[in-house]
């Protein structure tokens, strides 16, 4: 399985997880919402929105077009904050994080 491969398969995993957990909305954000130059949109965006509305569709899209991945990608230390301790899918949110990250920092050699 390629890098790609596994990058959709944890794409999907986190889509699957935010669907079956009621986070995944149906009505996008308004445009002005993602002129943000925060990282993560934070000033704009809900750390879950963002996972839904920029992160996943534009990992596909790099995907579909089969442009090359970034090589230094880390999200899950920004969601290790921003997500409340007590949110009842931190844990899992947190672990397909980490492991879309793990294939961004593996050694390429």
């Amino acid at each position: 399985m390629t890098t790609h491969d596994r990058v959709r398969q944890q794409l999907h995993a986190l889509e699957t997880l935010l669907r079956e957990h009621r986070h995944w909305r149906l009505d996008a954000p308004q445009a002005h919402l993602f002129t943000s130059t925060q990282p993560f949109y934070m000033d704009t965006m809900e750390p879950l929105e963002w996972l839904q509305w920029v992160l996943i569709p534009r990992m596909h899209t790099l995907l579909d077009n089969a442009q090359p991945l970034p090589e230094a990608f880390a999200v899950a230390p920004y969601y290790e904050m921003a997500l409340a301790a007590d949110h009842p899918q931190r844990e899992a949110i947190l672990a397909v994080l980490q492991d879309l990250d793990a294939l961004f920092t593996r050694d390429k050699s």
